[in-house]
C-alpha cells in the first residue's frame, strides 16, 4: 500500500546521515517556532510562571501580575503544490526523471509534517485541469498524494502551468498555510508577469517554499547515443545538434543565467528557493532550504 512512500523512507534512510536526519527534522520543526501557541485569556501569576508570560501592561492596570494563557494550535497545515504537466516527465539534469525527484522531495517534506502530527494537502495540476487532495495527518493520505503525483505526470499530460495551480490556490485558500511549491526551471521569470502576480499575492498570504527541479542537458556526451525528443511538443532532437560543443556551452550559460536570475527575483519578493538536480540533492538540498529560510525569519 505503501510503496511510494516506502521508497521515500529508505532514500532517507540510506542517503542521510542519522544526524543530517536529525538536523533536518530539527529545521522543519523550526518552521512554526513561535506560530504553536494562540493567545487565550490571562489569569493571576503563579510562582514558577514563565516572567515571558506576563502582561505587564494589564498588570498595571489591576495592580497585581497577570499571565498570559496559551492554547496550543496542534496541527499545521502544509500544502504541496506540484506542477504535474508534460515538463515533469522530462529528464532531471541529473539524469532521473523530474516527476521522481519530486516525489521525493516532497515526500520527505510530508514525512516531517505527517510525523510531527501536521497536516498535509496537495494540489497538482497542469494546463488543462486541478486536482486537490485535501489536508490530512496519516502516512496513508501522504501515499495518496505521492500516487497523484505519479500518476498524473507523464508524456500525456497536459502543457505545464504553474500559473493555474497558483491561481487555484490564491482562489481557494484564506488560511495561512506553509505552502510548498515544486516547480520547473524557468518557470518564474522577469517576464513572467501572470506568476510574478501570483507569487507575490501568495506570499503575502502564506508562508512559502521554493524547490525547482532542473533540466537536464541533452547536448551531454551521456546521451549521445539516445534519442531525445522535447517532451513540449514530441520532436525529435536532432544529433548533430547534440554533439555541437558551442551548442552545449550556450546551454549551460543559459540555464546558469536563467537559475541566477529565478533565485534572485523570488530572494527579492522574500521567498526562500532551492534548486535541485537529483534525487541525491534532496536531502541536503531540503536541509539548506529549511535552514536557510528559518535564519532569515530570525
Amino acid at each position: 500500500m505503501d510503496e511510494l512512500l516506502h521508497r521515500v523512507r529508505t532514500r532517507l534512510a540510506i542517503r542521510a546521515h542519522r544526524k543530517v536526519r536529525g538536523l533536518l527534522d530539527g529545521e522543519y520543526v523550526s518552521l512554526f517556532h513561535g506560530k504553536s501557541l494562540d493567545f487565550d485569556d490571562l489569569r493571576a501569576y503563579i510562582p514558577g510562571d514563565d516572567v515571558k508570560d506576563i502582561d505587564w501592561k494589564a498588570t498595571a492596570r489591576v495592580g497585581s501580575p497577570l499571565t498570559k494563557r496559551y492554547i496550543a494550535t496542534k496541527k499545521h497545515a502544509v500544502l504541496l503544490v506540484v506542477d504535474t504537466g508534460r515538463d515533469f516527465a522530462a529528464l532531471a539534469e541529473g539524469g532521473t526523471l523530474k516527476r521522481d525527484v519530486a516525489i521525493l522531495a516532497a515526500g520527505v517534506i510530508g514525512y516531517l509534517a505527517v510525523r510531527h502530527g501536521d497536516h498535509v494537502g496537495l494540489v497538482a495540476g497542469d494546463a488543462d485541469s486541478t486536482e486537490y487532495v485535501p489536508l490530512r495527518g496519516t502516512e496513508s493520505h501522504l501515499e495518496r498524494l505521492l500516487r497523484v503525483i505519479h500518476k498524473r505526470t507523464s508524456l500525456s499530460a497536459g502543457p505545464s502551468s504553474l500559473a493555474a495551480q497558483l491561481d487555484y490556490v490564491r482562489r481557494t485558500f484564506r488560511r495561512r498555510m506553509l505552502v510548498i511549491v515544486l516547480a520547473d526551471d524557468g518557470a518564474i521569470a522577469a517576464d513572467r508577469d501572470e506568476e510574478l502576480q501570483l507569487v507575490r499575492r501568495l506570499y503575502a498570504q502564506h508562508e512559502i517554499l521554493w524547490i525547482t527541479i532542473g533540466d537536464a542537458d541533452p547536448t551531454l556526451e551521456d546521451y549521445a547515443d539516445r534519442d531525445m525528443i522535447d517532451v513540449a511538443d514530441g520532436r525529435e532532437l536532432p544529433p548533430f545538434l547534440r554533439r555541437d560543443s558551442a551548442l552545449r556551452n550556450e546551454f549551460a550559460t543559459a540555464v546558469a543565467t536563467r537559475t541566477a536570475a529565478s533565485a534572485e527575483l523570488l530572494d527579492r519578493i522574500g521567498i526562500s528557493s532551492r534548486r535541485m538536480s537529483s534525487d541525491d540533492d534532496v536531502v541536503p538540498g531540503l536541509f539548506r532550504l529549511l535552514e536557510v529560510h528559518n535564519h532569515a525569519r530570525r
